[in-house]
């Protein structure tokens, strides 16, 4: 008996299937995407986020927490506020992975 069975797909559920479903739940908030939204925009501060979606500051910094340890955004201080911009790489190479396992060929890059 082999220690992992294969995936619909024919693939071992292996972590990168696991970093994907982290990506899947990271997504799964609608606030998130509006977050990812304002941040498609460029840099924003908390401040801006909360007060642009009208949601606590609270929640805003949760759903940044969570993106940010998803790796889909990126975070730097700038003086005494923390600047939160769309991590564009992680975010391409994601799509890039999903495809892998969606697509029936398994390929992970489109033809060009």
């Amino acid at each position: 008996m082999s220690s992992k069975p294969p995936c619909c797909c024919g693939r071992v559920f292996d972590s990168a299937m696991g970093r994907l479903a982290e990506i899947g739940f990271a997504l799964s908030d609608g606030n998130r995407l509006r977050i990812l939204c304002v941040l498609r925009e460029g840099e924003r501060c908390v401040c801006d986020v909360w007060r642009f979606l009208g949601l606590s500051q609270n929640l805003v910094s949760h759903h940044l927490k969570t993106l940010r340890d998803a790796g889909l955004i990126v975070s730097r201080k700038d003086g005494l506020k923390v600047l939160y911009s769309l991590n564009r790489e992680a975010l391409d190479g994601y799509v890039r992975e999903l495809g892998g396992y969606v697509r029936k060929d398994g390929r992970t890059t489109r033809k060009k």
